[in-house]
C-alpha cells in the first residue's frame, strides 16, 4: 500500500488487530498493494492537529502468491466485501425497523388517535 497517499487509512483496533485500506475503495488487493496506476494517488501533504501513533499495531500480512498477477484474487476479496456490506445493511434495516415499532407502541393510544385525526378537517 502507498502509505503516503492521503487516501490512505489504517486503524489498529484494541484486540491487536488492524486494517490497512485505500478510502476511496481503489485497492482491490489492500492490504498488500494499491494499483500501480492508480488515477487518485495524491500525496499525502499535511497533517494539521492529527495524532500519530505507529503506522499500524502489527505487521501487514505476508503478501499471498499470485497477488498483482491473480485477477481471482481481487474479485474474491470484492465478493467478501459484498457480503460483509450486505450483511451491515440488513443489520440496519432491521434496527430501524425495531426502533420504529418501539417508538410507535410508546406513544400513548390518545396520541396514536391525536395524531390520526390532524388531518381531518382541514
Amino acid at each position: 500500500m502507498r502509505e503516503g497517499c492521503k487516501f490512505y487509512v489504517s486503524r489498529t483496533y484494541p484486540t491487536g488487530d488492524s486494517v490497512r485500506k485505500c478510502e476511496l475503495d481503489l485497492a482491490p488487493e489492500a492490504p498488500w498493494r494499491c494499483p500501480d496506476d492508480c488515477p487518485s494517488y495524491t500525496p499525502r501533504l499535511a497533517d494539521v492537529n492529527w495524532v500519530h501513533g505507529s503506522l499500524a499495531g502489527s505487521v501487514t500480512p505476508v503478501e499471498p502468491p499470485g497477488v498483482g498477477t491473480d485477477p481471482s484474487i481481487a474479485s474474491l476479496l470484492d465478493e467478501a466485501e459484498d457480503i460483509v456490506n450486505a450483511a451491515v445493511d440488513r443489520t440496519i434495516d432491521e434496527l430501524d425497523t425495531e426502533r420504529a415499532i418501539a417508538a410507535y407502541k410508546s406513544t400513548s393510544l390518545f396520541g396514536r388517535i391525536r395524531a390520526r385525526l390532524k388531518g381531518f378537517g382541514r
